[in-house]
């Protein structure tokens, strides 16, 4: 593929998206358009030592691609509102629904391989599965409004007719790593667990409210997010020597090249308290672990369990295997954390 081609990533300043980034850079992408609110000053150090071509700010996305006359290469539409406890879904409609909806019409129209971010969130409390069959989307009951908004684009999206070449939805689960140090509350239980360690000498974990599960047993699907990066790229890789071949770009010309939506998980459960004894274990300390009450007012919207279901991926053709937990954890806590180094 072309790599000296515009290459978008939305939420470029982001977690995910900044680790994209460095994905794309170590890659050979010569091109990169980075995507966000670039006004935030704590996640500006997510970006250096980056190597961009362009800094877009969001609001101002859609008027600069208008004015573009080189086509890009790939829209990978890692932006979003991610907060789970923002209850005013209007924020969720215009960042996370019409958002993505504006990017898949230009690049259904423009006919542009488009990756974008969905969630695990969207499957609820997981009574129906977890499966990334298409059909299951329209009946699930995501717990809270960032959860529906995810899904509320997966339906829409699986209701229009005109498509880009190719495109995914990524359901990402539990998702962890480096360049996460400024999502405050919502980074992962690994930083939290890292610096209450650090401060206490212990981790406080949710005490269980249900009869079958243990304290500390709650179980989730926890990825490292070099291996959502490396799922990303082998999608990038996979579809864009197919896309360069084909020199009828309607929007039937790939429709059998695996487009659709895609967990984004291990596909092996894990409980918290392995989680934090793994951090533990990664600093070279004894687990210390205590449980406190789950607050009232989210122990209704709780998951207890998450596992995704990868047969479709691997069945796609993925056949690298995901890092395990404890080799995650190890290399998260001693390369970034305990070094406050950023991918």
């Amino acid at each position: 593929m072309n790599k000296n081609q515009p290459i978008i990533v939305t939420g470029a300043a982001g977690f995910i998206g900044s680790c994209m980034i460095r994905w794309l850079m170590d890659n050979g992408f010569e091109h990169i358009v980075a995507v966000d609110d670039f006004s935030r000053q704590d996640k500006q150090d997510n970006l250096k030592d980056k190597k961009i071509h362009s800094l877009i700010e969001r609001a101002h996305f859609f008027e600069w691609l208008q004015q573009q006359t080189e086509r890009p290469s790939y829209i990978i539409h890692l932006g979003a509102r991610t907060d789970t406890t923002e209850f005013d879904y209007s924020i969720h409609q215009e960042l996370n629904v019409e958002y993505t909806q504006k990017l898949w019409n230009y690049c259904a129209i423009q006919q542009i391989p488009f990756i974008y971010a969905s969630s695990a969130a969207t499957y609820g409390d997981g009574q129906l599965g977890y499966r990334d069959d298409h059909d299951l989307v329209f009946k699930l009951s995501p717990l809270n409004p960032y959860g529906v908004s995810k899904n509320e684009v997966d339906k829409w999206i699986l209701h229009e007719e005109i498509h880009p070449p190719f495109w995914a939805g990524l359901k990402f689960f539990n998702v962890y790593g480096p360049n996460e140090y400024h999502k405050g509350r919502m980074a992962s239980v690994i930083m939290h667990a890292y610096h209450q360690i650090r401060q206490n000498g212990k981790v406080k974990l949710f005490r269980s409210h249900r009869p079958d599960y243990k304290d500390g047993w709650q179980l989730r699907d926890f990825i490292y997010v070099k291996d959502v990066i490396d799922v990303i790229g082998w999608m990038i890789y996979e579809t864009a020597p197919r896309l360069e071949k084909e020199e009828d770009l309607s929007v039937h010309a790939l429709a059998d090249l695996k487009s659709g939506l895609y967990n984004l998980g291990t596909g092996k459960a894990r409980s918290f308290y392995d989680l934090v004894a793994s951090t533990f274990n990664a600093m070279q300390l004894e687990s210390h672990i205590e449980f406190i009450d789950m607050p009232e007012d989210i122990r209704d919207k709780y998951q207890y369990f998450t596992e995704a279901d990868m047969h479709k991926l691997i069945n796609a053709g993925y056949q690298k295997t995901f890092t395990s937990l404890e080799d995650g954890v190890t290399d998260y806590v001693q390369q970034y954390l305990m070094k406050e180094r950023f991918y």
